[in-house]
């Protein structure tokens, strides 16, 4: 497998392409955002967020929330982080949450990349998802694709050792680069074994958009890896 090429740039998650906001989201975002909503300036200690111990998994990029809100109705156990750009999808995430009645999900807006970094601490994470990203087909802008070695690093030093990370696309050559990024990182095992990917765990939703794709013979890739412990041998070292 060939290993990717590098791209030395700072990694952004998201190019804003913001929608038209409709009245009942707009409402959304005006009275359940103080319930939801999480600042981006400030370190999120999150036992203390959501008043309990529990698991925390955070996925990047919910899109309108319909898979976050399900897995979170799913997992009552778990603490869902999610964090997402777009305002429309930000507020049809809180009206789903508001019609299931969830508390344990919280919501981000703004860049994930200055979330990591500024926000969440070392080891705090049990499960990242990411599904769906961007996939940047055009090889002049493979460089803009949120995978890339540097972004793995920083998502590995947020997981706690043995947690997960889970990545789909509907792009086979971005996940033939997600594939040769994790496996080139050191820093997670390949759930699957190496070089393979993994079937779709029953707990991630298949969206409608993921729907349509497969009616029109589209394939998806499902990658899960675990983070190594950093002193394992297996692990070798983190390449960011």
């Amino acid at each position: 497998m060939n290993k990717p090429k590098q791209h030395n740039r700072e990694i952004r998650s998201f190019v804003r392409r913001e929608g038209r906001i409709t009245r009942s989201q707009q409402r959304a975002l005006d009275e359940l955002w103080p319930n939801y909503g999480l600042d981006a300036d400030q370190s999120l200690e999150l036992d203390r967020i959501f008043g309990r111990r529990a698991t925390h998994t955070l996925e990047i990029g919910f899109g309108n929330g319909a898979s976050l809100a399900a897995m979170a109705e799913q997992e009552p156990e778990t603490d869902f982080i999610g964090i997402e750009v777009h305002r429309p999808g930000v507020g049809h995430l809180l009206l789903e949450l508001e019609r299931r009645e969830l508390n344990n999900v919280r919501i981000i807006c703004a860049d994930a990349v200055q979330v990591l970094n500024n926000c969440l601490p070392d080891e705090s994470l049990d499960r990242v998802l990411l599904f769906f990203p961007d996939p940047w087909p055009k090889k002049r802008h493979h460089k803009r694709r949120i995978v890339q070695p540097g972004f793995i690093g920083l998502l590995a030093r947020k997981l706690k050792p043995g947690g997960i990370l889970h990545m789909a696309t509907d792009w086979e050559d971005y996940a033939g680069h997600m594939l040769a990024v994790m496996e080139d990182s050191g820093a997670f095992r390949n759930c699957a074994g190496q070089g393979n990917y993994s079937q779709r765990p029953a707990y991630r939703p298949v969206t409608r958009f993921e729907q349509r794709g497969q009616r029109l013979g589209h394939g998806v890739w499902d990658l899960l890896f675990e983070r190594l412990a950093p002193d394992s041998p297996a692990s070798g070292p983190e390449k960011t």
